[in-house]
């Protein structure tokens, strides 16, 4: 019994020290509001790489294949978090950002021709947290919590639903961190 629970308590060490040099960089914002259920965020212009598929089960290894080198000028880029899920009728956008060093004019561009480089304007986000799967319903449970919060303040929203994840697949689901986040008017 001891040694299960040694080896248990190793590979939850491990992976959480490999979810963390997963990503270099998180994309930095100001914390404007904190109430008991979300944040006001405000998040500057940054560049994103993004696909849009029917499903998003490609969208993943093609967004990873474009900073593991597969680009112009095979340049491998630092994974950054979050991992960004916007659907949008019919389609679900995949976007990764990039880290803060690139700009428009040091990118490497895209060799595949369903990627694409995009400015994602910089506004105020409402965000709720929450661990778990970032499955569909455990999403769809707190983007609702968001939404209907966002509703009893009259918060005016103004973007599809984005669902923001930070860890690898590896992380046992109590310790990953996961985000559901709406585009707001903030005054």
């Amino acid at each position: 019994m001891k040694k299960n629970l040694i080896i248990l308590l190793i590979y939850i060490l491990f992976l959480s020290v490999y979810s963390k040099v997963m990503a270099s960089e998180e994309i930095k914002y100001d914390l404007i509001k904190k109430t008991e259920i979300y944040e006001i965020r405000r998040y500057y212009d940054r560049l994103v790489v993004q696909t849009t598929e029917k499903d998003g089960n490609k969208s993943f290894r093609k967004l990873f294949g474009y900073i593991s080198g597969q680009n112009d000028i095979n340049q491998k880029i630092e994974m950054t978090t979050p991992v960004i899920l916007i659907k949008e009728k019919d389609k679900i956008k995949m976007q990764f950002f990039l880290p803060s060093n690139f700009n428009r004019n040091n990118v490497p561009n895209p060799t595949r021709s369903d990627l694409e480089i995009l400015n994602i304007k910089g506004g105020f986000y409402a965000v709720i947290q929450y661990s778990g799967r970032s499955s569909d319903k455990n999403f769809t449970k707190h983007k609702k919590i968001l939404r209907d919060a966002l509703l009893d303040k009259k918060i005016l929203i103004i973007g599809s639903e984005i669902r923001a994840t930070y860890n690898s697949p590896f992380v046992i689901p109590p310790l990953r961190r996961n985000e559901a986040m709406f585009k707001i008017s903030w005054n």
